[in-house]
């Protein structure tokens, strides 16, 4: 491993312990992310926005407060620990399916939320445009998996808040 990839999974690393209620997974950290050591960083992501408007925060968190959330049992990963950058910038050998599953498994959260159709695409291994947002189909080996519209700045276009308030009835009903 690279010096730059231990940097990076240093200053990035997972947010998850047992029996989470949610777990938000990107592709990777962003640019931003990963120098200033926060999820969902950059000024015109639209992540810390959408889960207090969509009602999964009690108030609006700061980037810098992530580690914070894990107190009401959210979780954070990525596919890719040792990429950053924009989803078409990330090396594919560095996305790693087989672990993130591995984490799931040892983890147990109750409910992966992908923040973006490429995450999701990547762990299903199919093409993005067959891939539906909001709650997927069950399979009883994984834990609830809902796909929501990227917050980034970049995906602008297909921004929806409504998969993110259909994640948040979800958690709330299934406390």
């Amino acid at each position: 491993m690279s010096s730059l990839s231990e940097a990076l999974l240093e200053r990035l690393p997972d947010q998850l312990r047992l029996n989470l209620r949610l777990v938000f997974v990107g592709t990777a950290a962003s640019t931003r992310s990963a120098e200033l050591g926060h999820y969902y960083a950059h000024p015109g992501n639209r992540f810390w926005r959408a889960i207090h408007e969509a009602g999964i925060t009690p108030r609006r968190y700061q980037p810098g407060e992530f580690a914070s959330l894990i107190e009401l049992g959210i979780g954070f990963t990525d596919l890719s620990k040792s990429g950053a950058g924009m989803d078409h910038q990330i090396a594919a050998e560095t996305i790693d399916v087989s672990g993130f599953r591995t984490k799931i498994e040892k983890y147990r959260p109750r409910t992966i939320a992908f923040t973006s159709k490429r995450a999701a695409s990547l762990f299903y291994g199919r093409p993005s445009s067959r891939i539906a947002l909001g709650r997927q189909p069950r399979d009883e080996s994984l834990p609830e998996i809902f796909v929501l519209p990227s917050p980034s700045g970049a995906a602008s276009g297909h921004w929806t808040i409504e998969p993110w308030r259909e994640l948040a009835a979800w958690i709330y009903r299934a406390r």
